[in-house]
């Protein structure tokens, strides 16, 4: 590939190297927070400007968050860069997020001078150790004539197969030195990597015969359709088989919420229609989803009745929680339309009405209470969805992690994929106010970032990476005044013993105020839509602070240690 800037055969520093690797990658945004041991990097990126839009975080962390932000909207790798020392421990959380949530990132970090490794030198941590249990791959590089190869190596292990996040800690010395110059050449294979399995047609074929014969098949869709890049395939093959369709917290939104198909979310705050027919169905298609402990609940009784079909591109993930009957590898993409081919077309109308009829009991127990109150305190269903019928599913909705994640995940609505951003595996507070910037930098769609009180103050500095750039996100805090999660559980659990989950919050829209953030707050529900509407219609960033009710759960659940039949609909004590 010809490079961008340079001719070839030319002494550059390891530090433009860099640089121009980003370039022949298609980088436009780079998240980070420069120190002493990046400089040299920091130094040439000044004569970058109009190629490279780097963005100045508040916090490391943060910057990682940001990059999966742009990562989940866009299906591009999210870039970091980050200075050695507390620099690099600091990005471990997030890149731990972007592992259990196969986010494609690259990280850089630098490194103090080769000579002074293993000396205790100021700002001098062994990142490598540091970051290898929450990387897919992690490398230092100390010589400069590295950097290319090393880099179109990241780049590559990052977003193929199931993705996560890499890091290369560069040394200050490597940065600087210069050296001669090639081509940028990308990466597309690596011995003994096998990032996209080949399929196996006979298991393809088994699977569409239990799929033919099944008479109450159901399938959950997880997140990697998504990042397989396989919605359309997904919706063919789910359209042609008739099968009810539910879907895991980071799989939604592979297949628009209102389809005639979609039956709601599984796992522990779920549907109750999705949860419970689960021990029903004869044939169980689960599509690149791990069978989390969150989906499953009791692994000694989930699905035992059922024939299970495991569609996945990770041989780990095969058999690791769930015993599967056939297993089909691969990338979804290419998986599918085989398995589309070999099926009937059928309707399963009978199957259907009962999930229908499961929702029903749902909605008269308690959806229509959490989404239509008529008296007493603000739910957040009801928030959710005033939002849905302003932003008609075409906003992109970025959530942190707790009580409203569960709302927002249960009740949003969204027509196009890659809409519903959020924190599965890890369940990181913290996470939604930069990860909905870094969304804003990914994608034209309206960006919505919905979090509690508390995930709110985890990474609230990045208010003044919000004044300083101006992306135009919204910020809707539902304040409950406690750490609801917790407190439900404690509730629920722990015979009401609330133990310091009664959290104390700023004034948020005054803290929002001294970053020239515009904001409002809302006690009543009179005034909800109206805050809403003034919320969407504001010209840039805007901050709606709304009071909910302190003691409201999040319903259904099921109980940890329970099995999906098990699922609670009420109020009432666990």
């Amino acid at each position: 590939m010809k490079n961008l800037n340079i001719s070839t055969e030319t002494e550059i520093s390891g530090s433009r190297i860099i640089l121009e690797a980003f370039l022949q990658e298609g980088v436009k945004t780079i998240f980070g927070y420069p120190g002493g041991a990046i400089i040299p990097i920091y130094d040439a990126l000044y004569d970058y400007k109009d190629q490279l839009e780097h963005i100045l975080v508040r916090h490391e962390q943060g910057a990682v968050h940001a990059a999966q932000g742009l990562a989940r909207v866009s299906g591009e790798v999210g870039v970091v860069l980050a200075t050695s020392g507390p620099g690099a421990t600091n990005l471990v959380t997030g890149l731990a997020d972007a592992l259990l949530d196969n986010t494609p990132i690259v990280c850089i970090t630098g490194q103090v001078f080769e000579h002074l490794l293993g000396t205790d030198a100021f700002q001098e941590i062994d990142v490598m150790n540091v970051t290898s249990p929450v990387t897919k791959w992690n490398y230092q590089v100390t010589d400069a004539d590295e950097l290319s190869e090393v880099l179109a190596k990241a780049f590559y292990i990052a977003r193929s197969g199931r993705p996560g996040p890499v890091l290369i800690d560069v040394t200050k010395n490597a940065q600087l030195q210069k050296v001669l110059y090639r081509d940028y050449t990308p990466c597309d294979s690596l011995r003994s990597y096998r990032p996209d399995p080949v399929p196996n047609v006979e298991n393809i074929e088994k699977a569409a015969g239990l799929i033919n014969q099944a008479e109450k098949p159901f399938i959950i869709a997880g997140q990697g359709i998504i990042l397989g890049k396989a919605e359309k395939e997904f919706i063919q093959f789910a359209e042609k088989s008739g099968i009810p369709v539910a879907w895991t917290v980071l799989g939604m939104s592979a297949i628009p919420t209102d389809h005639p198909q979609a039956v709601g979310m599984v796992g522990m705050h779920g549907n109750y229609g999705p949860n419970i027919l689960t021990n029903e169905c004869d044939v169980l298609i689960a599509i690149g989803m791990r069978f989390d402990d969150r989906v499953t609940g009791r692994l000694d009784q989930y699905a035992k009745q059922a024939k299970i079909i495991h569609l996945d591109i990770d041989k780990a993930e095969i058999n690791k929680n769930v015993k599967v009957d056939v297993p089909v590898l691969g990338n979804c993409k290419k998986t599918l339309p085989l398995l589309t081919r070999l099926i009937e077309s059928r309707q399963h109308t009978e199957w259907h009405q009962k999930f229908k009829d499961c929702y029903e009991i749902e909605r008269l127990k308690l959806i229509s209470h959490e989404l239509y109150p008529t008296e007493g305190e603000i739910t957040m269903g009801e928030v959710i969805r005033n939002l849905n019928e302003m932003t008609r599913g075409e906003a992109v909705i970025v959530s942190d992690v707790g009580q409203h994640q569960m709302a927002t995940c249960r009740y949003s609505s969204f027509k196009h994929t890659r809409s519903n951003i959020t924190s599965g595996g890890l369940g990181t507070m913290g996470f939604c106010l930069p990860a909905a910037i870094g969304a804003a930098y990914g994608t034209d769609r309206p960006v919505v970032a919905v979090m509690g009180d508390g995930g709110a103050q985890m990474n609230i500095q990045e208010l003044g990476t919000l004044m300083q750039y101006q992306p135009d996100i919204k910020i809707l805090i539902l304040n409950n005044c406690y750490l609801g999660m917790v407190r439900q559980w404690q509730e629920l659990f722990h015979e009401e013993r609330y133990s310091s989950v009664d959290i104390q919050s700023p004034d948020f829209v005054q803290v929002a105020k001294g970053y020239h953030i515009p904001g409002r707050k809302v006690v009543q529900r009179e005034e909800l839509e109206a805050g809403l509407s003034e919320m969407l219609h504001h010209k840039g960033a805007f901050l709606l602070e709304v009071m909910t009710g302190k003691e409201h759960n999040v319903f259904p659940m099921i109980p940890q240690g329970k099995s999906v039949s098990e699922i609670v609909l009420t109020h009432n004590k666990v």
